[in-house]
């Protein structure tokens, strides 16, 4: 009879495809928990012990560790030296291994308590699947639930193929690869800080896109923890390999202040509108006042749900993404008339961010690795008034928003915020004057008052110059980190217009 192994951390199902095995005819053979739940479910199993003829042994850390188990897996059924070496030493073929791993991830979420999270570590498990995939030829090797029907499929119908059987093997290398990449990241923060000699970065394909940032490119979507699969929700569309850049950009600009009614407008990766206001509709409206040109063809982020009424108003100007919270029924119905807009949302109130610990980018030859950069919850609360003057509360909270858009805009930049809406930017310059002066160009281009508004910048100002415009055009407020050589001359200049000047103390460069 044809024999398959069950040996399982997540239960799932695991009662259910055992008895269709049984009832194609397989003998069970299973191990520990595995074997009390299907024993306990009226399923007729082998206990591991009874083919190994060893117990298991140092509190469960070796029990399938045995020929018997891996000759069973290894020998290849073709090749009749293998045959005759199985016969000789009485080893039973395994023709089906079911093995998922220790729980490691919920293990150190949930304890640090390192005597437990090793005692997590699979070492049985991984050599089994690793054994049963070497051997993908003969040996159907299962390690998600999600792929018991599948194989319950392929046994009835005989579309057992090598194909099918080569699909699962690739699987269960993803599974092992990923599960030891988990646990030497895991060891790498604990004892040196997350930056070893190695860094594993591993994630799980959310969906394909039609291409990548142009269409000779191929392009996919990756996700660590669910996220994607969890919270994003496409609701009309296809998503697009630069739409996900965009969209990154957006909603951390719009998520950014708490529950806030806030809207965020992204062109090409970099924040053109941004407003708060009590309503979501004059947030957008405001939003947009700042460069209505750029937002044709732009990606809307909103913390909140959009209803009717702010669809009505989108629908004025053609958008390529709206990202919200949620989008209402009736909203969506509204959008269904654009035909090229597309609609995602995170079937929630507000939008929901992962917040993710650690960020990475290319580079030829390799990627380089960092701390994710953010903006601690008290960090523009203990900016050092560095001038004579001190800002309003009002003047506070424009300058506020204005350093967490600069935080998430590329450099050079500096964002001018009036009113709680951005009036005008400057992003990706190779000088920090000449952010300045484009703003102020693109606002008076606009018709924007940026008098009284408050100035960020995410680094230093190195010379005068950046104050010496904003005054000009009558900015009140400015908050920078400090800390170039000339910051006695930009508090100078500040003093010299009445400015009320903030140093942070920490650069948020985005390159």
């Amino acid at each position: 009879m044809p024999r398959a192994l069950l040996s399982v951390s997540d239960k799932q199902g695991v009662v259910e495809f055992a008895t269709q095995l049984a009832q194609l005819g397989y003998d069970i053979v299973s191990t520990g928990g595995t074997y009390k739940q299907l024993v306990q479910a009226g399923i007729k199993a082998i206990e591991i012990d009874e083919v190994t003829k060893f117990p298991e042994m140092f509190d469960g850390r070796v029990k399938t560790l045995n020929p018997l188990i891996h000759g069973g897996i290894l020998h290849r059924r073709s090749v009749p030296n293998h045959v005759q070496t199985a016969q000789d030493f009485g080893i039973v073929g395994i023709d089906i291994v079911c093995v998922n791993l220790y729980p490691f991830k919920a293990t150190i979420d949930r304890t640090d308590d390192f005597d437990e999270i090793i005692e997590n570590i699979d070492i049985g498990g991984p050599a089994m699947v690793r054994s049963a995939a070497k051997n993908f030829e003969d040996v159907i090797i299962i390690t998600s639930p999600s792929d018991y029907a599948s194989v319950i499929d392929a046994l009835q119908n005989g579309t057992n193929t090598l194909e099918f059987r080569r699909d699962l093997m690739i699987k269960a290398f993803e599974h092992t690869a990923a599960y030891d990449s988990m646990i030497a990241n895991y060891m790498n923060r604990r004892f040196k800080g997350g930056f070893g000699d190695k860094q594993f970065i591993v994630g799980t394909k959310a969906m394909d896109m039609r291409y990548g940032e142009n269409p000779h490119q191929k392009g996919a979507l990756y996700e660590f923890e669910n996220y994607f699969t969890t919270h994003f929700r496409t609701l009309k569309g296809e998503a697009s390999f630069n739409n996900m850049g965009d969209i990154n950009g957006a909603v951390k600009i719009a998520a950014a202040f708490g529950d806030a009614n806030a809207v965020c407008i992204v062109k090409h990766g970099n924040p053109c509108g941004f407003a708060i206001r009590d309503s979501l509709l004059e947030a957008y409206t405001e939003a947009l006042k700042c460069d209505p040109v750029s937002a044709f063809g732009g990606v809307v982020a909103v913390n909140g749900v959009v209803d009717a009424a702010l669809a009505t108003k989108m629908n004025e100007l053609f958008l390529e993404v709206v990202i919200a919270g949620r989008i209402s029924e009736e909203a969506q119905e509204i959008f269904a008339k654009k035909g090229r807009l597309k609609l995602f949302e995170y079937g929630a109130d507000k939008i929901v961010l992962a917040n993710d610990a650690i960020d990475f980018k290319h580079i030829d030859g390799g990627f380089v690795y960092q701390d994710a950069d953010k903006i601690a919850q008290d960090e523009i609360a203990n900016a050092k008034l560095v001038s004579t003057r001190q800002a309003s509360k009002a003047e506070l909270l424009d300058a506020e928003i204005a350093y967490k858009v600069a935080a998430l805009t590329k450099s050079n930049c500096v964002v001018y915020v009036k009113n709680g809406a951005m009036v005008a930017v400057g992003m990706g310059m190779t000088s920090r004057v000449d952010a300045a002066q484009c703003a102020l160009k693109k606002a008076k281009e606009q018709g924007l008052d940026v008098a009284g508004a408050a100035l960020a910048s995410e680094a230093f100002f190195p010379f005068r110059d950046s104050i010496d415009a904003a005054a000009a055009a009558g900015v009140t407020t400015v908050i920078e980190p400090g800390g170039s050589v000339r910051d006695a001359e930009v508090i100078e200049a500040a003093n010299s217009y009445g400015m009320a000047l903030y140093f942070s103390g920490v650069r948020h460069f985005l390159h």
